[in-house]
């Protein structure tokens, strides 16, 4: 899950493990602050906890733009319905590829 670094504050004292690379969509190596552990909560679905990492970004129209990557999503039991647009819950966790 990567946040905006102007949101760090707001979730308490959390342990700091490091700097890491991003690469954006556009290509560019942005540094990241990784933070954890936190709990992470979609509505509506089960809570996982994990890390989270903190980067700068520029906030569209005053708004910012969380992502929230595949691991989180699957580990909270959420599939992403492209063609509806929305998420929807996953009644068994997949472990055929961990054979």
């Amino acid at each position: 899950m990567v946040l905006p670094s102007a949101w760090r504050g707001r979730l308490g004292d959390l342990r700091r493990f490091g700097t890491v690379n991003l690469e954006t969509a556009t290509q560019a190596i942005v540094p990241g602050e990784v933070y954890g552990p936190v709990q992470i909560q979609v509505e509506g679905f089960r809570a996982i906890s994990s890390e989270v990492v903190f980067m700068d970004m520029e906030p569209a129209d005053g708004v910012y733009e969380p992502l929230i990557g595949y691991i989180p999503l699957e580990q909270s039991q959420i599939a992403v319905d492209v063609v509806g647009q929305r998420l929807l819950h996953v009644k068994h966790l997949d472990l055929k590829s961990l054979n």
